[in-house]
């Protein structure tokens, strides 16, 4: 049975969509009252301002990431290994560019919003935050000694990937070596995730002090 959304969620869903489907400038209070179907005002009632919007936009899309990423690991069995988890990267990618890009284009916009408003870019902080300390859990079940740090960066090559696919034609794609979605899965991996036998006294060392 599936779990009833609360209107206040239907609100932020219907943000998000807009905002990978319109971009930023199409984010209005009456368009998210009339994609969500709703009367005409009740976004302004529960996000009075559009950064209010915004901020609960990243708040909304940390929500469901902390889910999915529950989820996860709560099917993964015991002995799960890096290269299992490194297994994952294609497969995220080729959700977040072809099978629904939704979420990656709003980040990306939410991105863009969190340089010109400061409450924005606090609610993407705890966004990649998250995004970060969940992947890290991740990891680290299966046997990585990975940090914060490492995933962060992850994240970050993984969103710069990303956007490259979404928005470059295939020639160029391939003219710079982007036209591989499974090889670029397991780079971004490969490049950030530490070895499974490299020491943690040598991984704290990286830390800041």
């Amino acid at each position: 049975m599936s779990r009833t959304v609360s209107r206040r969620d239907l609100l932020c869903d219907t943000a998000i969509q807009i905002l990978a489907v319109e971009g930023g400038r199409g984010l209005t209070h009456r368009a998210i009252d009339r994609e969500a179907g709703v009367p005409i005002g009740t976004t302004k009632n529960y996000f009075p301002t559009r950064e209010k919007i915004l901020e609960a936009c990243a708040a909304r899309m940390t929500s469901l990431h902390r889910a999915a990423v529950d989820r996860l690991r709560e099917t993964t069995p015991a002995d799960i290994s890096p290269t299992d988890v490194a297994e994952l990267y294609p497969a995220l990618l080729r959700r977040a560019v072809a099978d629904d890009p939704t979420q990656m284009l709003a980040m990306v916009e939410l991105y863009l919003e969190a340089v010109r408003r400061p409450g924005v870019r606090q609610a993407l902080s705890g966004m990649v935050l998250a995004n970060a300390e969940a992947g890290a859990a991740l990891q680290q079940a299966a046997g990585l000694p990975s940090t914060v740090r490492d995933t962060g960066l992850l994240d970050a090559y993984f969103l710069g990937v990303a956007i490259s696919l979404l928005a470059l034609p295939l020639d160029t794609l391939e003219t710079v070596g982007l036209d591989d979605p499974y090889a670029l899965g397991i780079g971004v991996f490969s490049a950030t995730a530490p070895s499974s036998a490299e020491a943690p006294a040598e991984r704290r060392s990286a830390q800041p002090r």
